[in-house]
């Protein structure tokens, strides 16, 4: 069933922050139109009304985000996030044998407007993006990568994959017909996130195994 397969559930909890693995199909935050309103963060303020987003994860995308139960941490965290001090890592299924092992994609994002909500690589006008990636393992046909951003770029992970013919796979907006075949869901998950508390000030960590790999 679908409903069972969209719920998120809670990783950590305390009295400022919530912890929470977003499975794939479920909307970050409500969309404009009424069968978009199911979303995290209207699930998740059924039970903490005080509760608000502090980052988002593309609809398609698992994996873990975190959840802000004040004010003070809204701020506090929303801050750490405005100065890159929030580190994520992501594991993604991409198309085809990617090599070498390692390496780095830079390439500024902008959104291409006549086919929102698609972005693009725009050399001039576009906003910087930085993307370190890691080959974990390879298949025939995919290849099981660790994906760190450094900015946090709308569908930058997508696009950045894209660019170097490697698209990520079940990626309906993004990868071609024989890459988007191969899975019937975005194979892009969000499995680490480390930053500091915004009350006691000690570092926290968490980490969400992926559910294709």
């Amino acid at each position: 069933m679908l409903l069972p397969a969209v719920e998120p559930t809670i990783i950590y909890q305390d009295a400022d922050l919530i912890v929470l693995n977003k499975p794939s199909g479920l909307l970050s935050v409500p969309g404009k139109k009424p069968e978009n309103i199911d979303s995290l963060q209207q699930q998740v303020q059924k039970h903490f009304p005080s509760c608000t987003i502090v980052h988002r994860l593309d609809m398609a995308t698992s994996g873990l985000m975190i959840m802000a139960l004040n004010k003070a941490s809204h701020r506090h965290i929303s801050k750490q996030f405005e100065l890159r001090q929030v580190s994520k890592t992501y594991r993604a299924q991409v198309f085809g044998e990617l090599t070498p092992d390692q390496g780095s994609i830079h390439a500024p994002l902008i959104a291409d407007w006549p086919n929102r909500p698609r972005q693009k690589i725009d050399l001039i006008e576009g906003k910087a993006a930085t993307t370190h990636w890691q080959v974990l393992q390879r298949q025939p046909q995919y290849t099981l990568v660790e994906l760190t951003p450094v900015t946090g770029r709308s569908h930058q992970l997508r696009v950045h994959m894209l660019s170097i013919g490697h698209p990520i796979l079940g990626d309906d907006l993004y990868a071609p017909p024989e890459a988007l075949a191969m899975s019937p869901r975005l194979q892009l998950h969000a499995c680490y996130i480390g930053l500091t508390h915004p009350s006691t000030l000690q570092p926290l960590a968490f980490e969400s195994p992926a559910p294709f790999s």
